[in-house]
């Protein structure tokens, strides 16, 4: 508990002593008002004060302004009877007030999860200056420089490392515990700790536009970005609050005047206690309180699982997703080639790759440094020497003397050798050593290690059609999807194809479905914009992602898409369970208010028991 929630705390203890010890006490009359005022304004003086200025900014009908009303009322029928039991009045503003604090508790516990990134914020950065380490605001810092950054401390600024090597911590950034190896040439991210070693860096970014600022600010932003429903209940509030002020100034009216038209007694006293009781059971603050409250549970839940969601309008579209249209390359696949055969091979594999790997030594294609990654040795550029590159089919050079071609099945009859046809989806890499046939390599994207899991987990959550589009080849398109078991494979799209095939998607889809679009969030910016929303995988340090997105997955597990949808739906449907539990209860009370069937004990049920039950029900969000 903070400071605040500790005093309220107190204040209740205090008034609830003093209300059970004057029941003990045989006062009366205005001894036992000026006593039972102490308890009384010990626990509400804050919401008389609240009432107060509502009224004098002319925002009347809100709950403080309801609990004003009601509690004065008792104690003005109170003291009209002579009964001096001021008990009721006392007992309304107690249990309201244990009411906000179980509604503060749980919004600071709601917070705090979200607000556990703000923890990732780095408040300097260390530049090196005369020998000497300087500690500098990271907003000083030029793109370019070198900062160094010491074990223990936070990356304040996305760069590259220039020298040392570490593990990095991106708990904070990804959810995941397992830290990241880094070394010079990696790219790091800023808000990761350093845990092991110094690394200097040299920084890419200004720091207004690295990931640790672009992701306090999508936070801080969230709250801003409504839900339907969360509009809904502000604008039922907003009519709701003064129709029953209206209907309980009513109650209390009517009744009496028509029984005195009647010549009968009119009752004032019974109907002015009902019309008060009614105000109690009307107050809104169980919706008002908890619909918000289960949204922002929601993203803080999400958030610790390292799922960003923009705002609670995106969890709610989440939540409705029926078709979900992937990218390929760096959302189910890896992003990078290897190396997955070597077939018909005329010698040893290893001297295969050892001759393709040497004679693409010259290329920067990812191609080449695929093949120099299987060989898994330093490059000896001495043994390579009169290299020539064939345009689009490949490279002929010289290797230890030896005549080498590697390419396509184009470049081996541009030399007279017949390649063997290769039926492994991938890019086919043929090798001709001296003029003969040596055999072929094939590379390919591998498929991520849980990519399969991932789809399966998507039909669990109730996803209906799973769609991968790629700009890729079909052959090697129509393999991936086989193997992950996704219904539909759309190939050899450019981008401006890859918008034109989800907009006929979306056409086609039924009433309420959401089409979701997973992509890298760097070329997929403008399919990203226009599918009903927009999942960024892997997407650190990547501006784009963070732009066009609505989530934001803070790593490249397609695992966290179902734990999102997930997500959404139990926040939603936590929140269409308070709906219906605040509003048919209130209902009832009313009801039963209005016939004199119900007392204030109940009125305090009605509101503070319904209240406390919704706020209860909303903070099991936080859990995933």
């Amino acid at each position: 508990m903070n400071k605040k929630q500790r005093m309220m705390l107190i204040r209740i203890i205090a008034a609830f002593i003093m209300m059970v010890a004057l029941a003990f006490l045989p006062v009366s009359g205005p001894l036992a008002f000026v006593l039972y005022l102490l308890p009384y304004l010990t626990v509400g003086y804050d919401i008389l004060l609240k009432a107060i200025k509502g009224i004098i900014r002319g925002q009347v009908f809100d709950e403080c302004f309801l609990m004003a009303t009601a509690t004065v009322g008792a104690i003005a029928l109170a003291l009209y009877e002579g009964t001096s039991d001021y008990t009721e009045a006392i007992a309304v503003m107690l249990f309201y007030q244990i009411g906000e604090l179980f509604q503060s508790y749980a919004v600071g516990k709601s917070r705090r999860s979200i607000t556990e990134l703000m923890d990732i914020r780095p408040d300097y950065a260390n530049v090196e200056r005369d020998g000497t380490l300087v500690k500098v605001d990271p907003d000083d810092i030029e793109v370019g420089s070198i900062i160094v950054v010491q074990p223990g401390e936070k990356v304040p600024i996305d760069g590259i490392v220039v020298s040392g090597s570490s593990s990095l911590n991106t708990s904070a950034l990804t959810g995941e515990s397992l830290p990241r190896s880094v070394e010079e040439g990696d790219e790091v991210i800023s808000g990761s700790i350093n845990m092991t070693s110094v690394l200097r860096i040299r920084t890419e970014k200004e720091f207004g536009e690295s990931t640790v600022s672009k992701i306090l600010d999508l936070v801080e932003n969230a709250s801003s970005r409504k839900s339907k429903s969360e509009d809904f209940i502000s604008k039922f509030a907003r009519v709701y609050t003064p129709a029953v002020c209206i209907g309980a100034l009513l109650l209390a009216l009517l009744p009496p005047l028509l029984s005195i038209a009647l010549g009968n007694d009119p009752g004032w006293e019974s109907w002015v206690y009902r019309a008060l009781t009614f105000l109690v059971i009307s107050c809104p603050c169980a919706l008002v309180i908890s619909i918000p409250l289960s949204f922002f549970a929601g993203i803080g839940g999400a958030s610790r699982e390292g799922i960003l969601v923009k705002g609670s309008n995106y969890l709610e579209t989440l939540s409705k997703t029926r078709i979900v249209v992937f990218d390929k390359t760096g959302t189910l696949t890896k992003g990078s080639f290897e190396v997955e055969g070597i077939h018909h091979s005329t010698m040893e594999n290893e001297m295969l790759v050892e001759y393709a790997a040497l004679a693409e030594s010259s290329s920067s294609h990812p191609i080449s440094r695929s093949l120099q990654k299987a060989y898994g040795k330093e490059i000896d550029r001495s043994r390579v020497s009169g290299v020539e590159e064939i345009s689009g089919n490949g490279v002929i050079a010289k290797v230890d003397g030896r005549s080498v071609a590697c390419g396509n099945d184009k470049l081996m009859r541009h030399i007279g050798v017949e390649p063997i046809p290769c039926h492994s989806a991938g890019t086919i890499i043929h090798v001709a050593i001296d003029g003969s046939y040596a055999g072929h390599i094939v590379i390919s994207d591998i498929v991520k290690d849980d990519a399969a899991d991932a789809i399966r987990a998507l039909r669990k959550a109730g996803v209906e059609r799973i769609v991968m589009l790629t700009g890729d080849r079909e052959k090697v398109a129509r393999s991936v999807a086989s193997s992950l078991g996704i219904d539909e494979v759309y190939s050899e799209l450019l981008p401006s194809g890859k918008v034109d095939k989800v907009e006929s998607l979306l056409r086609d889809k039924s009433g309420s479905a959401r089409l979701a679009f997973v992509g890298d969030g760097i070329n997929d910016a403008p399919v990203l914009s226009r599918s009903d929303i927009g999942i960024a995988m892997g997407a650190l340090g990547s501006d784009a992602a963070i732009e066009a997105a609505d989530v934001v997955l803070m790593d490249d597990d397609p695992m966290k898409i179902a734990t999102a949808i997930r997500i959404s739906r139990k926040c939603l449907r936590i929140v269409y369970q308070n709906i219906v539990f605040a509003i048919g209860i209130k209902a009832l009370c009313l009801l039963l208010g209005a016939l004199g069937l119900a007392d204030m004990w109940l009125a305090i049920f009605a509101d503070v028991g319904v209240m406390v039950i919704a706020v209860l029900n909303a903070i099991r969000a936080l859990r995933i």
